[in-house]
């Protein structure tokens, strides 16, 4: 079979990349090792998305904005951090700003469920679900997938976006710094007797770290950080008992908490590629950059990475050139870099910092809070990035 681009891994990067392609003329498939119903009907995962002003602009002018529900968008009007026993708190909101929220907090399975119909309306994209990749390898002249069923699909652009673990990342042939944090992540909804005000907090104590996300009504998700051992424990506590304990680890600051979701729990580790492009094949996604989830920003780095990819794309057509043309790819895989490597680098070392406990650690995680309320244009910058007001191309 014989495509302009395939895209590995039909996740929201892959998916939101088919979408913008939409309108050029390229023949584009997508291969996913998930069944079709698993991508039509995503299930619950435990993950809400911190969207920024912009990539909510990228995915109204995709069309999946509009085929999120309600229920499932709940708005971010301030965000908090909270260091060890300390109730002084750094925040971050939108004073100053015509804007009234950071953002939107989003279900993860509302977007790759939205996504899934807006590449899928595309009729120039082609889903191959439930399938694995055996083999690919890229030249000169193009790149040969090769599924598990004996399949052979060539294309004129290999697009790897299956995951920060990837296995086409290391078929190409490109290396990837890896962070392991040594620590688990689990996520999951709670309902409290208290209201959170649309206020995020991030709470690095002593042994965990976490994060509470204000959904809609008496609602949130929290966000767990701990060693494996500990968060085995707490895996395997009853549902009964798995509120109460919550809710003390958090020193009852929302009240008596209850679970209402299913448990989700995932390794901490960070990835960031060694580099984004190789002859005819580009990296996007977690791919290419998986961030540590402290900074909320992985999720949108995916949707403004296939923004600046599609915009390359695009362009390289205008102009009538081969798109997949090797200064094409790197600049693409330039300006990718510029918008992502300050913050990844950033990122964990603020996770590295506030997840150690040692007398000079702490001392440095006290003053980083205070300094930041302190430093008004510091902290501005900041909440710019967050918030990430610019409009989508």
């Amino acid at each position: 079979m014989q495509f302009d681009v395939v895209i590995v891994g039909g996740g929201p990067a892959g998916l939101s990349l088919a979408t913008s392609l939409s309108g050029t003329g390229l023949s584009v498939a997508v291969l996913e090792r998930q069944g079709e119903a698993a991508l039509a009907e995503a299930a619950f995962d435990g993950r809400e998305i911190a969207l920024t002003h912009h990539s909510m602009a990228l995915l109204r002018q995709m069309g999946a904005w509009d085929l999120i529900p309600e229920e499932s968008i709940s708005p971010l009007r301030e965000a908090r951090v909270l260091n060890g026993g300390s109730a002084y708190a750094l925040r971050f909101d939108t004073t100053g700003r015509a804007e009234a929220e950071l953002g939107k907090l989003v279900s993860n399975h509302s977007i790759r469920r939205a996504l899934y119909r807006t590449a899928t309306a595309n009729p120039d994209v082609t889903l191959l679900a439930g399938v694995a990749v055996s083999g690919l390898r890229t030249g000169l002249e193009g790149a040969e997938v090769t599924l598990e069923d004996g399949r052979r699909l060539r294309a004129r652009l290999l697009v790897a976006a299956d995951s920060r673990f990837s296995a086409a990342r290391q078929a190409l042939g490109i290396g990837a710094e890896m962070r392991d944090f040594g620590k688990r992540m689990l996520v999951c909804r709670l309902r409290h007797e208290g209201p959170h005000h649309g206020v995020a907090t991030e709470w690095f104590d002593y042994g965990q770290t976490i994060a509470m996300l204000p959904l809609n009504g008496h609602e949130s998700s929290a966000v767990i950080t701990l060693p494996p051992e500990e968060m085995a424990r707490l895996e395997a506590m009853p549902e009964a008992a798995f509120g109460a304990e919550v809710a003390r680890r958090y020193r009852q600051r929302l009240g008596a908490m209850e679970l209402v979701s299913t448990r989700h729990v995932y390794p901490l580790v960070a990835v960031y590629a060694e580099r984004f492009a190789a002859t005819r094949a580009v990296l996007l996604g977690d791919t290419a950059v998986g961030m540590h989830p402290v900074t909320a920003h992985g999720f949108n780095f995916g949707l403004s990475g296939q923004e600046i990819l599609a915009g390359e794309i695009r362009a390289a057509l205008s102009a009538g050139r081969d798109f997949a043309a090797p200064d094409v790819l790197r600049r693409y895989a330039l300006a990718h870099r510029r918008a992502t490597r300050p913050l990844y680098l950033a990122t964990n070392a603020t996770a590295l910092i506030y997840t150690h406990d040692t007398p000079p650690a702490r001392f440095v995680r006290n003053l980083a809070l205070r300094l930041g309320n302190h430093l008004r244009p510091v902290q501005q910058r900041i909440v710019s990035h967050l918030m990430e007001t610019r409009k989508a191309a």
